[in-house]
């Protein structure tokens, strides 16, 4: 198995980065097998989703109404709201895993891959992607 750690500068606000670029680098020229994306931290998740047209603010709506960053939470460190934080990576998993052939992705026509992270309290997150041959 080959893995790469990438560092992605997410700023002190929700947000969803496309971090599509940077697996198709790592994933190019190793044939065919699995592409393994995973963010190993307990407040982010993947989402393979279109980006650009507006999928991506939707998404981050979405998560502010399904999981609203107020004093409702039991988990209290951090910013006010950080215990929502830490329920995100039940919806939006911290992986995804994805068909590569021929040292491509083979993502849908609109389909990025995303890191989601709402915890605007770490401004940057790892990425480890894997890859393992078929």
């Amino acid at each position: 198995m080959r893995t790469e750690v990438i560092t992605v500068r997410t700023g002190d606000r929700p947000t969803v980065h496309d971090i599509t670029r940077e697996a198709e680098n790592f994933a190019e020229g190793r044939g065919d097998g699995l592409l393994h994306v995973f963010v190993p931290h307990a407040t982010a998740g993947v989402a393979i989703i279109e980006t650009g047209a507006g999928s991506d603010e939707d998404l981050l709506t979405a998560i502010g109404e399904l999981l609203p960053a107020d004093d409702r939470w039991r988990h209290r460190h951090g910013s006010a709201g950080h215990g929502r934080d830490h329920v995100l990576p039940a919806w939006i998993a911290p992986y995804a895993t994805l068909p590569v052939i021929g040292g491509r992705i083979m993502l849908g026509t609109w389909q990025s891959i995303c890191l989601v992270d709402p915890n605007g309290d770490n401004p940057s997150r790892q990425v480890r992607f894997s890859f393992l041959e078929g």
